[in-house]
């Protein structure tokens, strides 16, 4: 049996990766192998640890590597103490192959460490167009990375335009859209309002009517200028006092100074109508996706699953620049105004017809039948 190995990194990653995990487990050529590291740890960002493990998984090994303070220093020095911590573990582990997650800071240490280690890498949704650091990252673990996983066409032209053998590409689709392909599926419009009412802090929700769904993270590269963008839209959000569900953001640099904005934001005004979370189930996630009458800031979700659903969307600000959309998405700037009236424009509009750009849901499946049947190697060539 090859051993597989995931590193789960952060809230986003796990939802990223855990249709390839169950299909791992499942498989009767693989063994599953899980390291739990950097936000997926700590308990602001939602101890996705302990969703993993309430979803039946059990953690290998758990790597405590995030500096706190989120600024473009303390990000640096948490990929490199994941890059001291890694290599240990990979050796005790003795993975076969280990597989690494879109673009986030903390992959860029797995990566590196595989690759050093000559462990055969694969690498899901390379080949993806977008601002911020994670456009380079996300290319950079594409040189390192011996085998491909990207959602889509367009995607695995990017990757071979990067150099990358051709036979080490494989178009399976966005292993989130599985997720989403499953609530449906199920009833996908079901909310859990038990948990909705018991978990977060501020007003009641009422989700059997229209309500917002809102997400914005600090943009790496905009680093200072957080507070103000955040600062806009929750404005924009004041202006037009909708029921709203809203996330905290992400770890990245910049992080602090989002939470400072909505922390000032909620003294000040003391809003009834938005409740804040540290952090969703997955399915949870999924189905207040299917169920709110528009996506509002700048997650990838918006842009991914969205579209998959057509639910309506407003993309604030550079940090999706280049990535494809469909029709559901509206794309503003940093203004308060721009973004009340596109979040009135959407909701009127209501829902779109569906759009597959990132996969048909089948991805997992799909990437543990590549991983138990390809040829391993690490000796990497430049195609062109």
């Amino acid at each position: 049996m090859r051993k597989v190995c995931v590193v789960v990194g952060s809230r986003a990653n796990y939802g990223s990766i855990k249709s390839v995990m169950r299909a791992v487990q499942a498989h009767p050529d693989l063994k599953l192998q899980i390291i739990v590291a950097a936000s997926a740890l700590l308990d602001r960002f939602g101890s996705v640890v302990d969703v993993i493990m309430r979803d039946g998984f059990t953690p290998d090994a758990r790597v405590n590597m995030i500096v706190e303070g989120e600024t473009p220093v303390t990000m640096a020095k948490s990929t490199g103490l994941g890059l001291l911590e890694l290599p240990t573990l990979f050796e005790l582990l003795d993975p076969d192959v280990v597989i690494t997650v879109g673009d986030r800071f903390e992959t860029m240490a797995t990566a590196v460490a595989s690759a050093f280690m000559n462990i055969p890498l694969a690498h899901t949704m390379g080949g993806e167009v977008t601002g911020t650091i994670d456009e380079s990252i996300r290319h950079a673990i594409t040189k390192l990375a011996h085998i491909h996983f990207p959602a889509n066409q367009d995607s695995a032209d990017r990757i071979l335009r990067l150099g990358e053998e051709p036979q080490s590409i494989h178009v399976v689709g966005c292993p989130r859209i599985d997720l989403l392909a499953e609530v449906l599926a199920s009833g996908g419009a079901v909310l859990d309002t038990e948990w909705l009412d018991r978990e977060g802090v501020g007003g009641h929700i009422a989700t059997d009517e229209p309500f917002l769904l809102v997400s914005q993270h600090p943009v790496t590269t905009e680093y200072g200028q957080a507070e103000h963008q955040i600062a806009e839209t929750l404005m924009a959000l004041h202006e037009l006092q909708m029921p709203t569900v809203m996330l905290w953001p992400n770890v990245d640099a910049g992080s602090e100074d989002v939470s400072r904005g909505m922390r000032k934001f909620r003294e000040s005004y003391k809003p009834e109508y938005i409740r804040f979370y540290k952090n969703f189930p997955v399915e949870t996630y999924l189905r207040l996706m299917r169920s709110a009458a528009c996506l509002v800031g700048n997650s990838s979700a918006s842009i991914r699953e969205g579209a998959f659903v057509g639910t309506p969307a407003v993309n604030i600000g550079s940090r999706q620049d280049g990535r494809e959309r469909a029709p559901n998405v509206i794309d503003v700037g940093h203004d308060r105004k721009a973004i009340a009236n596109a979040i009135r424009r959407q909701v009127e509009h209501g829902r779109f017809p569906p759009a597959h750009l990132y996969g048909d849901g089948q991805a997992g499946p799909r990437i543990a039948e590549v991983l138990a049947r390809a040829t391993l190697s690490v000796q990497k060539r430049i195609q062109y």
